[in-house]
């Protein structure tokens, strides 16, 4: 299991067990990240939100993350938060046991897992691209993205 940073309360807005991904809304590699997720999470065990939005704000806050340069992919469930590479994997333990064949990165040692990660994370922009706000999700996908309650 990835090592994991644990926090005194358990995150807000979310159910107990229940699992959030945290991205960049505006990051073209970030979002076709999240279409996959989409695609290959057919259990629904993900649920996703903006770092930009409301709710990802308030996880973000909860997590003592940055509120305004972001430039890692978070997990979050329960009291526990997860980022970099920890969270790479974090989410793959989600997904079928297809996806499950990345694992084999582990056996490179995180801190150079984490090197490349932020190596990728620091140029995304200009290696990606970057939309002028975040996207809105289809319809059918809305129940994805966390909400806060009203």
């Amino acid at each position: 299991m990835p090592a994991s940073q644990v926090r005194p309360s358990p995150a807000p807005l979310l159910e107990p067990g229940e699992t959030v991904v945290l991205f960049d809304g505006v990051c073209k590699l970030c979002n076709g990240w999240v279409r996959f997720l989409i695609r290959h999470d057919r259990q629904r065990r993900l649920r996703l939100a903006a770092v930009q939005s409301p709710e990802g704000q308030a996880l973000l806050a909860w997590a003592g993350l940055p509120l305004d340069q972001f430039d890692t992919l978070a997990v979050i469930r329960d009291r526990y938060y997860w980022d970099r590479s920890d969270a790479y994997f974090e989410v793959l333990a989600q997904l079928p046991a297809r996806w499950r064949v990345m694992n084999l990165l582990r056996i490179f040692p995180r801190k150079l897992l984490d090197w490349a990660y932020d190596r990728i994370a620091l140029n995304r922009y200009r290696l990606f691209g970057k939309y002028d706000s975040c996207l809105l999700p289809d319809p059918d996908h809305e129940q994805r993205f966390l909400k806060m309650p009203p």
